[in-house]
């Protein structure tokens, strides 16, 4: 497959996956709307990001994942607090 096509289908899929919570959403009544779930085993969150949940996505010293739920949209973060202390330990 040569790159621009899996670039395009890259595209079609994420859109795809938007698309799909984005639906699960509306298909609600409005005041059931939570804007966050998950669809497709991906977790989504469509409320308005705060900097503590941004900052909080690349950077959770309490964690032990190495990826954490996107602050805003579908998908995942690395937590870097996580990898920084993975890659202490191996020095």
């Amino acid at each position: 497959m040569n790159r621009q096509l899996q670039r395009n289908v890259a595209l079609v899929a994420a859109g795809s996956v938007v698309a799909a919570a984005l639906a699960k959403e509306l298909r609600k009544p409005p005041k059931a709307r939570t804007w966050t779930g998950r669809v497709f085993g991906l977790p989504y969150d469509f409320r308005r990001p705060t900097p503590e949940k941004i900052a909080r996505e690349f950077w959770d010293p309490d964690s032990d994942a190495f990826l954490t739920p996107h602050a805003f949209g579908v998908g995942y973060g690395v937590n870097l607090a996580r990898v920084a202390r993975v890659l202490r330990r191996s020095r």
